[in-house]
């Protein structure tokens, strides 16, 4: 009897489940389609769900746009971008999703825990025992996301940090009831499309996020300061420690609104001075100047997201 019944635990079935041929976004923002784009590059179906027609058509534009960009640097010709378009399709209906074998989560909210604990309930009952389900949380607990599940042993938190089309890790966060098979499938993943998997322990916004709003919030306080200017402050982190972008530079692509998000949560979870909001970034996304999204953030920026100015000054911190 025993053995009958092996036959149809979850356990059994995730541990023998193939390579992943389908992916599902639950929204498609722009790390959703850099996301796509990726997968898709990898040979993996992707389809993404978003709430009306319109914004579908929108995120296939984008899309559209982001590759035309990639093959005028030489980064893919024109049958490279037939094929990846092919294999993206967008939906509004999670009935979309029925054959994916994995989910990705990429909404923003509000709400977020809330929302996300409703959605995660409603997703089991369009996938199948099989799919494992992810969530791009950078300051919620994916074990309290999952908390509300049939089966949270299959329920995974996944980071793509900014940007994912150009770095080269994913971070990967277990939760309390997430099993082995799970992990070792995400895993699988991240090496399909030529990710490197780092697992870590689940915290608040694991080792990424934790760190790198900190390095933003201060180099807030050092501008307000007077210690020096975003130009500098940006070249002497770029050029001195090799990052890609320096702290303002990578603030207004995460989002400026999205940093605040991130550190107020933060803030709630530890309680610690180094997690409050600079006044500085607050300021900033009262004005709507929430980074490349907006056309403006510590920088100005064009319709392509290219650098055209500056929009903090010394004059305007003081002011």
């Amino acid at each position: 009897m025993s053995e009958s019944l092996e036959k149809f635990a979850l356990n059994k079935r995730i541990s023998k489940q193939g390579l992943i041929h389908k992916v599902g976004l639950i929204g498609c923002g722009d790390i959703g389609q850099q996301v796509a784009r990726i997968v898709s590059q990898s040979g993996i179906e992707v389809v993404f769900v978003e709430v009306s027609s319109e914004r579908v058509d929108e995120v296939m534009q984008a899309i559209n746009a982001q590759l035309d960009a990639i093959i005028n640097r030489w980064g893919l010709t024109q049958g490279d971008k037939r094929i990846i378009l092919s294999r993206i399709k967008g939906a509004t209906d999670y009935e979309a999703i029925r054959d994916c074998n994995l989910i990705i989560e990429l909404i923003s909210s509000d709400n977020p825990l809330t929302e996300r604990v409703e959605m995660f309930k409603t997703l089991e009952t369009y996938v199948s025992s099989e799919t494992v389900i992810t969530s791009s949380v950078s300051t919620l607990m994916i074990s309290d996301i999952a908390a509300g599940m049939l089966h949270p042993e299959r329920a995974l938190a996944l980071n793509f940090i900014t940007t994912p089309s150009n770095v080269r890790i994913v971070e990967i966060v277990c939760g309390l009831q997430t099993n082995e098979p799970s992990h070792q499938i995400i895993k699988r993943f991240a090496k399909m499309i030529n990710k490197e998997a780092i697992t870590v322990n689940e915290s608040p916004g694991s080792v990424s996020t934790r760190l790198i709003v900190t390095l933003i919030n201060e180099a807030c306080n050092t501008l307000i300061e007077g210690v020096s200017n975003v130009e500098d402050i940006d070249t002497i982190m770029r050029k001195g420690f090799g990052m890609q972008h320096g702290p303002f530079e990578l603030a207004d692509r995460i989002g400026l609104d999205k940093v605040l998000r991130y550190m107020d949560h933060l803030y709630s979870e530890f309680g610690v001075s180094q997690f409050k909001a600079s006044p500085l970034i607050k300021r900033l996304v009262r004005a709507h100047s929430n980074g490349i999204r907006a056309g403006k953030g510590f920088y100005l920026y064009d319709v392509n997201g290219h650098k055209t100015g500056m929009n903090v000054s010394a004059t305007q911190i003081k002011s």
